[in-house]
């Protein structure tokens, strides 16, 4: 049929091809939910009654105390989804080894943790879900850039630009956790609150930042490969 109409008949996708499109999608989804979860909480800062919540002193997660904790949680369920679908789109490409994939897992269910268990109302007290709230924090601000930094070679073999860039973003984010680690340090040693010695909303909304463009890093190969 080809011949007499002069036509060159329609190759079928393969399923490389299926595959590549499928990884591209993915990646662009991720992307999607990083951006939305980042930009509701910046939102947040804008609409009342959160507008009132200190960016420099008060915590992200204080935004989860007030009558916009629905929009808090789905921009940290946004976040986890976007990160979950980027550390699993490389794993049919093995390139994450066990440690990576577990840290960026943790990473992940750690944020799903912090939405079911609020932050402490120091107004009323103390509570064991503030207590697995920070557990939680920490393991997760931990556990990304670490996992970032174990995997960047892996990610990026031939990109030397784009491995230095999630390998500083790794870095980032970890010296963003020292500046609290420093602060608590000098308030063990000189005494007082250690969350009045640095302005420890802006920090942590520094590290936020740079762990999430951290995660968006692991795009790139993917939709390259498309």
């Amino acid at each position: 049929m080809s011949a007499i109409t002069g036509t060159e008949p329609r190759t079928p996708p393969t399923p490389a091809r299926f595959s590549g499109r499928a990884t591209g999608v993915a990646a662009l989804t991720a992307l999607t939910g990083l951006a939305v979860g980042a930009g509701l909480i910046f939102l947040l800062q804008f609409i009342p009654p959160t507008d009132a919540i200190s960016p420099l002193r008060r915590t992200i997660s204080e935004y989860g105390l007030s009558a916009n904790k629905g929009l808090f949680d789905a921009a940290v369920i946004l976040v986890a989804g976007g990160s979950a679908t980027l550390f699993a789109a490389h794993l049919p490409r093995r390139v994450l080894t066990a440690v990576p994939a577990v840290a960026g897992a943790l990473w992940t269910v750690s944020l799903l943790v912090i939405v079911a268990f609020p932050k402490a109302d120091w107004a009323v007290g103390p509570s064991a879900g503030g207590v697995v709230h920070r557990i939680a924090s920490v393991v997760g601000f931990l556990c990304l850039p670490a996992g970032i930094l174990l995997a960047s070679g892996r990610v990026f073999p031939d990109s030397a630009v784009w491995r230095g860039i999630a390998r500083w973003l790794g870095v980032a984010s970890l010296l963003w956790f020292g500046v609290i680690l420093g602060a608590i340090a000098r308030s063990a040693l000189l005494g007082g609150r250690w969350w009045q010695v640095i302005p420890l909303g802006l920090v942590e909304r520094g590290m936020a930042l740079t762990e999430i463009l951290a995660v968006a890093t692991l795009a790139v190969p993917l939709l390259r490969r498309t």
